[in-house]
């Protein structure tokens, strides 16, 4: 064997050995970005799944806002049926996360409301899947940038073209979930 296709080998065999090595990063970062938006479903389900009590909680004390509790329904109806990617899901916790605060802010005008245990304990409940939520979020978005960096940077991008690793959307919260509710008497 002449010294020339041994040199060829070699070479082949460490761009072989590269390509092998990308492919099980690219695999790695978005196994990451799954786990990290596994993460965020698990917060978004323990919330659908606390609100039906918050509403039967409410409609048991006397003088309750039925268009707060409608609205709360609605939109978890709507984020119930959402489509599974962040996108849409991010609208729907936005709607969500809205009507929630309205619920909430209606409690300060009643008092037996303000005063009931398994209200204020199912508003502490939720009050922690929103702080889980919020803690969930950042290792996903970090996931996703790094995720995305691999597939777009060179020599990445050659191995993420051949084999179909395609970008990840964000989960971006809409505007209207950062408005203050609107309550009305």
């Amino acid at each position: 064997m002449s010294s020339a296709v041994l040199v060829v080998l070699v070479v082949l065999v460490v761009l072989a050995g590269l390509a092998v090595g990308l492919y099980n990063g690219l695999v790695r970062r978005r196994n990451q970005v799954d786990a990290a938006w596994s993460q965020i479903e698990v917060q978004l389900k323990r919330r659908l799944d606390l609100i039906p009590n918050l509403v039967e909680t409410v409609k048991g004390s006397a003088g309750f806002e039925r268009g707060a509790l409608e609205a709360v329904v609605s939109a978890r109806s709507a984020a119930m049926q959402a489509s599974p990617d962040p996108a849409a899901q991010a609208r729907a916790d936005g709607a969500l996360s809205g009507a929630l605060r309205q619920l909430f802010a209606l409690s300060e005008a009643y008092p037996d409301l303000k005063s009931n245990a398994n209200y204020l304990g199912l508003q502490e409940e939720l009050s922690t899947t929103e702080s889980r939520l919020a803690a969930a979020r950042p290792f996903y978005t970090d996931a996703v940038l790094a995720y995305s960096t691999a597939i777009q940077s060179f020599p990445g991008v050659l191995v993420a073209s051949a084999f179909g690793f395609t970008a990840r959307a964000h989960y971006d919260a809409e505007p209207a979930a950062d408005a203050p509710p609107q309550v009305r008497f």
